[in-house]
């Protein structure tokens, strides 16, 4: 700190080689050089949630305003949050809907660019999110997270690498952002070097006197805040505690029951729900260290080979096989109690965020937050429009409650990349065109702001 009796509202604690970023607190006053309305005003984050192979078209729409709106089955989910979101109809990529791959050429969702079919190139444009990165990641420890559920697979598929159904986020045309699947190496990251602390001491205790330090000086309002904090780290680190224990397995088997190799730590959660929750809660604690301001997460890769039976009534197949049900009643239910539990994710994260104070306005209200998936009825491939929907108030850009229609807006109207140049605009990343966009989303943006 540069002044001894000023204290910065993005406080550190420091102890053992951790650097253990604060949330953002009113009561602490600004450094002399950051002493500005903007400065005291909380950083806009953007995530985007994926989930695989669409939806079933039938089972997904809304309708209404506000408290009134509706859902159909596979976004029911959505209901609690209903005033927190924006419901989006129609929009699609030009490149992916021409695309002759059916699975592996939709695979653009960030980008809109045009899947390479050559086997023997791997190209796909660099996602939005990383063009983000490029431009803004500079201002935060770790310039974005792309994070996941299941590993990168390395087969063909229609003589295409699975590179492309395992990534969402790409750095470049040619790579992919690197995919953090192990909660614990995504926790190290965000709280610090992994050095100078024993592996089995918690995090806390290295930073605990001086969290002690700081609680008189902090507001009574700002205390409970630090305490939840504190105790929230606390709760990750003994559930990836848990998680590394856990020896029951989800989807696919290994060919051992038991390692032939000495056991290593750290080890991924083998309960898929798990998993899943410990990404998300992972995702508000980055977002409230404000160790990074974007992030994506694929709650599963495309042509999953994650196995669903975990959720009651759903049996046997795996993901891919359920969605490519060819209409038949028991596997289109199945399919549909899949899309449910994805949503169920979302709205998970959309509640834990709108649950944290920022000073008068809420994480959620300070962020972006993006579900899609690649294609929309997954059984026939469609990519005619794309299952989107926004949640968050982008710090005031965004008005929530509502459900945005593109579908007869005229192809050069309903683009996802207009979308994208809108969220980008919004993170104060400004671009003439992306992808195969050249204008913005019409009627998303508060016009007042």
């Amino acid at each position: 700190m540069t002044n001894k009796n000023q204290l910065s509202r993005r406080h550190f604690l420091r102890g053992a080689g951790v650097a253990l970023a604060l949330p953002w607190m009113e009561s602490l006053p600004l450094l002399a050089q950051g002493n500005n309305a903007k400065a005291n005003k909380p950083p806009l984050r953007f995530a985007h949630i994926y989930f695989s192979n669409g939806v079933e078209p039938i089972h997904w729409w809304a309708k209404g305003t506000g408290a009134s709106m509706e859902f159909g089955p596979a976004a029911k989910p959505l209901t609690s949050i209903r005033e927190d979101l924006v419901f989006l109809r129609g929009l699609y990529h030009q490149k992916a809907f021409t695309s002759t791959s059916p699975h592996l050429g939709r695979m653009n969702l960030l980008s809109g660019a045009l899947v390479s079919l050559d086997p023997k190139e791997i190209r796909v444009g660099t996602s939005f999110d990383q063009v983000l990165a490029q431009r803004i990641g500079s201002r935060t420890a770790v310039p974005s997270l792309a994070l996941g559920i299941e590993p990168n697979e390395l087969r063909l598929e229609d003589g295409l690498s699975m590179i492309y159904g395992s990534n969402i986020s790409w750095v470049s045309p040619n790579k992919p952002a690197t995919k953090e699947i192990y909660p614990s190496r995504t926790f190290d990251q965000l709280v610090g070097d992994g050095k100078g602390r024993q592996i089995d001491r918690s995090i806390l205790d290295a930073v605990l006197s001086e969290a002690n330090s700081l609680h008189p000086k902090v507001s009574t309002s700002d205390r409970k805040k630090l305490d939840e904090y504190l105790e929230s780290i606390r709760d990750i680190e003994k559930r990836i505690d848990h998680a590394a224990k856990e020896e029951r397995l989800e989807g696919w088997r290994p060919t051992l029951k038991q390692s032939n190799i000495p056991r290593p730590g750290d080890q991924l959660p083998q309960n898929v729900p798990e998993h899943m929750k410990l990404m998300l809660d992972l995702i508000v604690l980055a977002f409230q260290m404000d160790k990074t301001r974007l992030v994506t997460l694929m709650l599963n890769n495309d042509l999953s080979q994650m196995n669903f039976r975990f959720i009651e009534g759903v049996r046997g197949a795996l993901h891919l096989d359920l969605t490519h049900n060819g209409k038949a009643p028991e596997l289109e239910a199945m399919y549909l109690k899949t899309n449910q539990f994805h949503t169920q994710q979302f709205t998970y994260l959309v509640e834990r965020m709108k649950a944290i104070d920022e000073g008068g306005t809420s994480l959620l209200d300070n962020s972006l937050l993006m579900f899609a998936s690649s294609l929309f009825d997954g059984d026939a491939h469609g990519a005619d429009q794309l299952p989107i929907v926004l949640a968050g108030k982008a710090g005031g850009a965004l008005q929530t409650g509502r459900i945005l229609d593109y579908l007869d807006k005229g192809n050069d109207n309903r683009r996802a990349c207009s979308l994208f140049l809108s969220v980008m605009d919004m993170m104060g990343v400004q671009l003439e065109r992306f992808g195969d966009a050249d204008k913005r989303l019409a009627g998303l943006v508060t016009e007042t702001t």
